[in-house]
């Protein structure tokens, strides 16, 4: 399988991407247990297809560690230049407190010995705290380990606008924020995409399929409860449903995506992901790889192999238009995680 040219982005000038990007959230626990060969099997077979970006973090678990002997596989079966075909983003997401150098650096060492690499593609920074304003020690810092080779760019996590404009103020160079954004969590579109339009600065996106709810798989079904929630992704996304609008009316969306994936032929999540991918400063949308329990290599391909058109946009609104909204109820970007 080869992806076409329109599914890679070149998002700095020496980071060439694929803009679905492997999420490895989900070998952090709470998705069933992870086996390390048939995971690092299930890589092999993601970078085969073209899907060749990575998106892990020092708290995901053992997912440092599986890139770090995933690339180490790869120099042993293809040698040493096969590693520039793969890009690996991470994320340090430290306690708040005072941040010295010393702090920053240990942490960020600790992720190059992870993942087996000599300087970090992207550090992606959360802080939980933003009354604790240690958090641009932090990233002055990593600034400095940047420009030491240690670390290529510089990134965030689920920062609002009003604290991304503080810290690009501050002369800190970010190439990407890292936001939850939906058909059903549009939050973004507020404020998040003008100001990034104008720093030209990058949106990966998670939360797209809502864990999965944002599939066929539950078109017609109750209302999910208690037990119904397997995953630690299903009872987040539960939650983001019941506050937009409820189960009712995202039947109604299913329903709506589900025509629109028919007339091209394609699944809805495939609509779901083309959604957001088109728009203004995303560079990617982020989906969950459950290494070795479940693949959906071939599926997420066909996210560019249509375009939705402006009929398909307008059904869509006509739905959205009828939800809550979400940036009233919660806040702007990651405001969820400080409240």
């Amino acid at each position: 399988m080869n992806l076409p040219a329109s599914s890679r982005l070149q998002f700095t000038p020496d980071l060439n991407i694929c803009r679905v990007l492997n999420g490895m959230w989900q070998v952090s626990g709470g998705h069933g247990r992870i086996d390390p060969k048939a995971a690092i099997e299930s890589m092999f077979k993601y970078i085969d297809a073209g899907f060749t970006t990575w998106d892990l973090a020092d708290h995901y678990g053992p997912a440092e560690d599986l890139i770090g002997e995933f690339r180490r596989q790869v120099v042993a079966t293809r040698g040493e230049e096969a590693l520039s075909d793969i890009q690996a983003f991470t994320k340090w997401v430290p306690r708040p407190g005072k941040m010295t150098k010393k702090i920053v650096e240990e942490n960020i060492d600790i992720s190059l010995r992870r993942m087996d690499v000599a300087s970090l593609d992207l550090m992606q920074f959360h802080w939980w705290e933003y009354q604790d304003k240690n958090y641009l020690d932090a990233l002055k810092y990593m600034a400095e380990l940047q420009a030491e080779g240690k670390i290529k760019h510089l990134a965030l996590t689920n920062f609002d606008t009003e604290h991304l404009q503080i810290i690009t103020e501050a002369g800190i160079r970010i190439v990407s924020n890292q936001v939850q954004f939906s058909i059903v969590d549009r939050r973004p579109e507020v404020k998040m995409i003008e100001f990034c339009q104008q720093h030209n600065i990058k949106l990966f996106t998670y939360g797209t399929l809502c864990g999965g709810f944002l599939s066929e798989k539950y078109i017609g079904k109750p209302d999910p409860r208690g037990f119904d929630l397997t995953t630690t992704s299903l009872r987040k996304y539960k939650n983001m449903i019941e506050a937009w609008g409820g189960w009712r009316l995202f039947q109604e969306l299913l329903s709506t995506l589900k025509k629109i994936a028919d007339k091209h032929s394609v699944s809805l999540a495939n609509v779901v992901v083309r959604y957001i991918l088109d728009k203004p400063s995303v560079g990617g949308v982020i989906v969950g790889a459950r290494l070795g329990l479940s693949e959906h290599v071939e599926d997420n391909a066909r996210v560019f192999d249509f375009t939705l058109d402006a009929d398909d946009l307008n059904q869509i609104d006509a739905v959205s238009q009828k939800s809550g909204d979400l940036y009233e109820l919660i806040g702007d970007c990651g405001d969820e995680y400080r409240r």
